[in-house]
């Protein structure tokens, strides 16, 4: 009788969709390495630099769950990459249901696959630690019920999900930025702040963008710790790992019950 294997779990992807500045990357790593971090270790990672035409956006098959990076480019420019990517989530989350997050530029790219709009902000650039809230229907969100009511998380953006796409839930906002995070089907999330950053990462952009801010002392001086967005990650992660799970299960069933 031939001794029955588990299916290994298919790995959640990391989409890179840009860079952070040298500074920053050069004694902590980029922006995937951030995302990991915060994930976990519930799933094997495995990342891909959508700005790279050689490197082929995997099916719905061969990964548990998306999570979609920030970025300095801009949605609305339309770049044959990031077109290529929309193309991919929006097929991704209406077609194959798989678990997406997308992050900053991603979440205003998911917003933009799925039938809204990104765009330039009306006002101006948000940036520094911001006070998020969050929505009625965040509490029966299966990512953000957790969050409590109010929390801290660290921003910066100059374009926005200016409209959301069709049928998408919002789970949060602020003054500032009415689409925080939203939500479309069962499991694709757009989130605006930065989850993967800490007090070091949103310093050094407030330090990047110093000449060009109103009162840039005050924003540095406000950078302060973001648990409970930063916790956002690990649940995405755990999440994927759990549904990844529970699809596999059957499969590994019927292996053992063929030997």
């Amino acid at each position: 009788m031939q001794e029955a294997s588990t299916p290994l779990p298919r790995p959640l992807l990391i989409l890179k969709t840009g860079d952070t500045y040298e500074e920053l990357r050069s004694p902590r790593g980029d922006f995937e390495h951030w995302v990991a971090s915060g994930l976990g270790a519930a799933m094997p990672v495995r990342v891909i630099d959508a700005r790279v035409a050689e490197q082929a956006l995997p099916p719905a098959n061969q990964i548990s769950g998306v999570v979609v990076t920030g970025s300095h480019a801009m949605v609305s420019h339309r770049e044959a990459w990031s077109e290529r990517a929309a193309e991919w989530l929006g097929n991704l989350v209406r077609e194959d249901e798989v678990p997406v997050l997308g992050i900053c530029y991603g979440h205003q790219l998911l917003a933009h696959a799925l039938g809204g709009q990104a765009g330039d902000h009306p006002v101006s650039m948000e940036i520094g630690t911001v006070q998020v809230e969050a929505t009625a229907a965040a509490a029966h969100d299966p990512l953000f019920a957790a969050m409590p009511a109010r929390f801290e998380a660290h921003v910066v953006h100059r374009q926005s999900a200016l409209c959301l796409p069709p049928g998408a839930v919002r789970l949060a906002g602020n003054g500032f930025e009415s689409n925080q995070a939203f939500r479309v089907g069962e499991q694709a999330w757009g989130v605006q702040f930065h989850p993967e950053f800490d007090e070091d990462a949103m310093r050094g952009y407030i330090d990047r963008q110093w000449a060009s801010l109103e009162n840039p002392q005050a924003l540095r001086d406000r950078v302060c710790a973001t648990p409970e967005a930063a916790r956002l990650l690990e649940r995405f992660g755990n999440l994927v790992a759990e549904r990844s799970a529970a699809a596999t299960a059957p499969a590994a069933a019927e292996t053992e019950g063929s030997t």
